[in-house]
């Protein structure tokens, strides 16, 4: 029998993980030498974008190998796991946390996906008029 495991709370472990993001920026003192997320903010945002680029076709690949039999849910959720903390040294970046990105989803929340991406393309649409 494996032991139980406590509540992971996503929210604090985001907070956490978005805090120590902040702490490896090379304004905070990051160091490059050793620092994985010091060295792709100290690259800029070619480096990490390329990383989310990568990461999201990975977690795709996973999806695929599940879907037919082939993978594992763990490797799925790994592969995620990778784009959310590539796509969090991101909004470090850009001086934004994960909490934005939860807020635009409470926004989000009991909206037609359908009806909410149809607005965003009238407001879209208006701003370039």
């Amino acid at each position: 029998m494996s032991a139980a495991r406590e509540p992971v709370s996503s929210t604090d472990t985001l907070d956490r993980l978005a805090a120590v993001l902040e702490s490896r920026k090379p304004a905070h003192g990051g160091d490059p030498e050793k620092s994985y997320v010091a060295r792709l903010l100290h690259k800029g945002p070619d480096a990490f974008l390329k990383k989310i680029t990568e990461e999201a076709g990975e977690a795709v690949m996973a999806a695929k190998d599940l879907q037919h039999g082939q993978g594992t849910a763990q490797a799925l959720v790994g592969e995620v796991a990778d784009l959310w903390f590539h796509s969090m040294v991101a909004l470090a970046h850009f001086g934004l946390s994960p909490a934005d990105v939860v807020s635009e989803l409470a926004r989000r929340e009991g909206l037609s996906g359908l009806e909410e991406k149809a607005l965003r393309k009238a407001l879209a649409r208006d701003a370039g008029e």
